[in-house]
């Protein structure tokens, strides 16, 4: 049974120590994507297809990437061109599984995401092992549409399979500027989960006493995927009219708490 009070408390001591300043963050890794000749292979994959909603269009398509004036651009596209590919959307995404594990600090992405009906980009988090859901997933940013708002969300056995998901909340909101790069960040505690949209905090998704199973996988070295993807049971349909679309990702930053 969880324990309502429990969590609570502990969500409120985390936003003051969050917000103290009494730690500092120091950079230990980031990506810029300045390489004259693509995206860097030692530390990023394209993603391939699959069978859910989020990647069933993925492409290798070159169209659909491109890296230059220190950008990376993840293009959303009506399958014109590919006769022997039978998907009627292409789509680009890269991930960094295998090559580059994020864990025990904040990682931020700068990015601008282009709006259109069916658009569906997503920054998130997989883990290194284990299988979903019981590995867990965080979703730093999704975007629906043209919407103003981002969700950040986390996902796992307790929320989706035991259906846990306001014990504690499982998720949150933030506005962004539709036209404009934004930034994303989640800080990644062994205990706890705090999400922001431009340095302002969306939620705070704690570990909490509780007798049900996994419901706090995230103390675990965990892979980024970033993805614009299109269509869906959640994002409803494309319309063909509204592509090409695209999101264009400036940088990511990784840190950990100075020692």
């Amino acid at each position: 049974m969880v324990v309502f009070k429990k969590w609570f408390v502990c969500l409120g001591a985390l936003l003051l120590s969050s917000c103290s300043g009494e730690e500092k963050w120091s950079l230990v890794w980031e990506e810029n994507f300045d390489q004259t000749d693509g995206f860097d292979t030692q530390v990023w994959s394209k993603i391939p297809r699959g069978t859910a909603d989020w990647n069933n269009y993925m492409s290798d398509f070159d169209s659909c990437y491109a890296v230059g004036n220190g950008l990376l651009t993840l293009r959303g596209l009506s399958n014109l061109t590919l006769p022997a590919d039978t998907a009627p959307y292409l789509t680009g995404g890269l991930y960094t599984k295998g090559k580059q594990g994020f864990h025990r600090g904040r990682l931020e992405i700068k990015a601008k995401l282009q709006g259109a009906r069916g658009a569906w980009p997503a920054i998130w988090l997989l883990p290194q092992e284990g299988e979903w859901p019981m590995g867990g997933e965080i979703d730093i940013m999704e975007r629906l549409n043209r919407d103003t708002i981002a969700y950040q969300t986390t996902h796992s056995h307790y929320t989706y399979n035991l259906g846990f998901k306001q014990d504690p909340p499982q998720g949150g909101i933030g506005t962004i500027r539709p036209d404009d790069f934004n930034v994303y960040a989640v800080e990644l505690y062994p205990d706890s989960l705090s999400f922001y949209i431009n340095d302002t905090h969306t939620y705070t998704y704690p570990r909490i006493e509780t007798d049900q199973e996994g419901q706090f996988p995230f103390d675990q070295p965990f892979y980024l995927l970033i993805d614009m993807q299109l269509g869906g049971s959640w994002v409803g349909p494309v319309d063909p009219e509204d592509l090409p679309v695209e999101m264009q990702v400036d940088w990511v930053r990784f840190y950990q708490k100075r020692r």
